[in-house]
């Protein structure tokens, strides 16, 4: 779903970003009929996406690493050390953004993730956090679905506004 709306986001504002999806669970499945449900009703089709395990090379090629617990970054963390400084869930990212502010259109994304990761430490990413961790709703009610993918709207919106804020223009 963040994937989903993340790149629907940058593709509103003309920004040409490619936007990949990868996990730790299993390869090759389809999303949960309620994921399909809830991102069709957003006017976004993510039926013929496939689940994939995330892997070194993958991590080695981003320029930016988000997950939606801190649980994520760990596992990108210690799958590909050196991926640290680009390595945030959604919402440890978008609260550091709000701090650091928007990124300049000639400052390069590296730079404003540095300026965003200011006094981070890697002991943050122990235990589980409200602050940073987006509750995964599977297996629950659609309702779950729904809220989720409501904060992710909202975070990968405010991302995009702080990464991204030069390449506005097309429709929200």
């Amino acid at each position: 779903m963040a994937a989903a709306l993340l790149s629907a986001q940058l593709t509103a504002r003309g920004a040409a970003v490619a936007v990949c999806s990868a996990g730790l669970a299993g390869t090759g499945q389809p999303p949960l009929p309620e994921v399909i449900e809830v991102m069709a009703a957003r006017g976004l089709d993510v039926a013929r996406q496939r689940s994939r395990a995330v892997t070194p090379a993958d991590l080695a090629g981003a320029d930016l690493i988000l997950g939606m617990s801190r649980e994520h970054v760990r596992h990108a963390t210690v799958l590909l050390p050196r991926a640290w400084p680009r390595a945030f869930t959604l919402r440890e990212l978008a609260r550091r953004g709000q701090q650091a502010g928007a990124r300049d259109a000639a400052e390069p994304l590296g730079g404003w993730l540095a300026r965003a990761a200011s006094c981070r430490n890697r002991r943050d990413l122990l235990g589980a956090s409200p602050a940073d961790d987006i509750a995964d709703p599977t297996g629950g009610p659609r309702h779950g679905y729904d809220a989720t993918a409501s904060v992710l709207d909202e975070l990968t919106h405010e991302l995009a506004d702080l990464c991204w804020p030069y390449a506005r223009g097309a429709a929200r």
